[in-house]
């Protein structure tokens, strides 16, 4: 889990920079770049057909879910998981919790849909309009990827090979260094910077003891609640990914030393560095499948263009300008 309390340096993501996949903490980081949201599937509570009880059609041990004659099934949890990004996969994988709400919505749109139908909602004139376009973009949508689609075998090993040596760069995992801090709110006023700094000389005075346990006296005193919870840990954090303020004091410290407090512009960060991982460059067995999903991907979007430039060609389309223009206005007003 990330911190909210800022020591993190922005940092632009290079093509083909899979090598640098992974959980950041942010409390001493600059704001990382977004990351691009996985693609939305059609809702379930729109589309799907109704569910049937389980006696009729599943039997009960596939039965994930189930509310009255509502179910759920492992087949539907799998499509639903199908439809996700591989980051939210994993974070599924990992958390039960998440897992369960996962199945209590898709049950909450089950029971939404059921209603809807037995209104005969999917007959309103709007509704089916919209339901109409949603089906013509799907089956628009799979055609083009049938179109387009990576030929089998594509791409050789040969072909892994050129395009990995030709993103070595981008194969540089940088220096990298474990993390926990312990912070200090900056005072909110002059009345208040008396109480701050008695608590941060409190705490450096704690640090000092013989045998100081960083992890306990940041879960007690650290302001960063978030990191507080895991002993102040922040994670791997790259150069980089460091606020310049933060990395001179982080590069000068030995594993297991504790920095002196960091005066940032939200408060005080006295960072520990844990440990130290050395930069290195990924070899192509570590990358080679998201490498070769990638050039597929390329690939297929290359055909998709390819083919829609043919098909317009063949069909050149006639566009009343005049009338467009018109439409516009209309819009506009």
């Amino acid at each position: 889990m990330t911190s909210d309390r800022s020591i993190m340096s922005g940092v632009s993501a290079a093509a083909f920079a899979i090598a640098l996949a992974g959980s950041v903490g942010q409390a001493i980081a600059q704001a990382p770049t977004k990351a691009t949201p996985p693609q939305a599937a059609p809702s379930r509570a729109a589309i799907a057909k109704p569910s049937v009880p389980a006696s009729d059609a599943q039997p009960a041990s596939d039965v994930i879910a189930r509310l009255g004659n509502v179910d759920v099934t492992a087949d539907d949890v799998r499509a639903e998981i199908g439809r996700l990004g591989a980051r939210d996969q994993e974070a599924l994988a990992h958390d039960p919790a998440l897992m369960s709400r996962t199945v209590r919505l898709l049950l909450a749109n089950r029971l939404v849909l059921k209603e809807a139908l037995a209104k005969k909602w999917e007959q309103q004139p709007a509704v089916a309009a919209q339901l109409e376009r949603v089906r013509e973009q799907a089956i628009i949508e799979s055609y083009l990827q049938s179109v387009s689609a990576a030929p089998d075998g594509f791409p050789t090993e040969a072909q892994i090979q050129a395009v990995y040596e030709s993103n070595m760069s981008a194969m540089l995992v940088p220096r990298q260094f474990r993390v926990a801090q312990i912070f200090v709110a900056a005072a909110p006023d002059k009345q208040s910077e008396d109480k701050v700094r008695r608590k941060l000389e409190q705490v450096q005075r704690k640090l000092q003891q013989a045998g100081a346990d960083f992890a306990a006296i940041a879960a007690a005193d650290s302001e960063d609640r978030v990191a507080a919870e895991n002993g102040g840990e922040l994670g791997w954090l790259s150069d980089a990914q460091l606020r310049p303020e933060i990395r001179s004091h982080v590069m000068g410290l030995a594993n297991g030393a504790v920095s002196d407090p960091i005066r940032l512009d939200d408060g005080w960060h006295i960072i520990r560095l844990i440990d130290t991982k050395a930069a290195y460059t990924r070899q192509l067995a570590e990358v080679r499948d998201q490498l070769a999903q990638r050039i597929r991907e390329e690939r297929a979007a290359a055909n998709r263009r390819a083919y829609l430039a043919k098909l317009i060609e063949q069909s050149p389309p006639v566009i009343n300008e005049l009338a467009l223009s018109h439409l516009l206005e209309k819009t506009g007003k």
